[in-house]
């Protein structure tokens, strides 16, 4: 595993981090994820990232995760970097989404009970409120850290200028505000407009999810929608409408390059997001340990030539 600093903090964090978004809830097989879990820190994934809302049910991800962590974990705890955010609907009524200070706070005492710790490392407000003054959050994250419940505090979705924002008011406060959570893969580019230079300004470091397109990007897709993908499932975010004619296409000609590479699709299209020195790590989402293996064989070549590159965009753009 290669590790890098998160922006001007001295955290490190490896290149790859393992996400709980899916495959860890109630509904997923336990012992696939402990297993997954489990190689993936023997590999030297050391950071885990969840939400209040992971599962499905929401909760469910961090409960079998604080599971887990009770079984294998409780003598590894300082070597491990984890994360959890709140921000989109977890509970009924009216304290249960959104960015006030009321629903960062309770939702963080709730995750830390689902997965028995007495902190995180990482706390994100996991999307901007435009109902809830951003300073509201802020200091919320904030007292998050003077409460010690949090030893870092991120952002996740936020846009530049708002990032800029926040930025300025946690840098007032003194608190330990260093990294920022945005999707980003080759189907989805919007941080390259403004984002990663105002991260950079800031000396924030950048974790990107979903650099696979959920799945989109990996050998699965090739021939259309096979039976038990994500694509196939009714609680999944890919659906089946984003598997078009073209974008099969796309995939076919992108798995041809990474064939040349001597990578599989998934392993190229995970390199290609951290081709970007402001990108500190990609969080990826596995259902198997064989996929888990074939993510991490991305690290014997993490880098394009200005040829592959341009053949790339030639594609996406086509």
């Amino acid at each position: 595993m290669q590790y890098k600093f998160c922006g001007k903090s001295g955290l490190k964090l490896p290149v790859l981090s393992l996400g709980l978004w899916h495959n860890f809830g109630f509904v997923d097989n336990f012992n696939t994820g402990r297993e997954i879990i489990r190689v993936a820190f023997d590999k030297g994934i050391t950071h885990f990232d969840l939400a209040n809302n992971y599962g499905p049910p929401p909760g469910s991800a961090e409960e079998n995760f604080g599971t887990i962590l009770k079984k294998d974990f409780a003598n590894h705890r300082d070597e491990m970097i984890i994360s959890t955010k709140a921000g989109y609907l977890m509970w009924e009524g009216p304290y249960g989404d959104g960015g006030s200070r009321k629903y960062l706070l309770a939702s963080l005492d709730q995750s830390l009970k689902r997965m028995q710790l007495d902190y995180v490392d990482l706390f994100y407000s996991h999307r901007p409120d435009p109902e809830t003054p951003v300073e509201e959050t802020m200091y919320a994250l904030d007292q998050a850290v003077k409460q010690g419940k949090a030893l870092y505090v991120g952002i996740s979705n936020y846009p530049a200028d708002l990032t800029k924002k926040c930025a300025k008011i946690l840098k007032s406060l003194g608190t330990p505000f260093i990294i920022h959570q945005p999707k980003y893969s080759m189907y989805e580019r919007w941080i390259e407009d403004r984002l990663l230079d105002v991260v950079e300004e800031e000396g924030l470091g950048t974790i990107v999810f979903s650099p696979l397109a959920q799945g989109l990007l990996t050998s699965k897709y090739l021939k259309g929608i096979p039976e038990g993908s994500r694509a196939a499932k009714e609680h999944g975010f890919l659906q089946k409408e984003h598997i078009t004619s073209k974008v099969v296409s796309q995939v076919q000609s992108l798995n041809n390059i990474a064939q040349k590479r001597n990578q599989s699709l998934a392993q190229m299209a995970i390199a290609w997001v951290l081709r970007d020195s402001r990108v500190t790590s990609a969080l990826i989402g596995v259902s198997s340990v064989e996929q888990l293996y074939d993510n991490l064989e991305v690290l014997k070549n993490l880098s394009f030539s200005k040829d592959e590159l341009i053949q790339i965009e030639s594609i996406l753009r086509s």
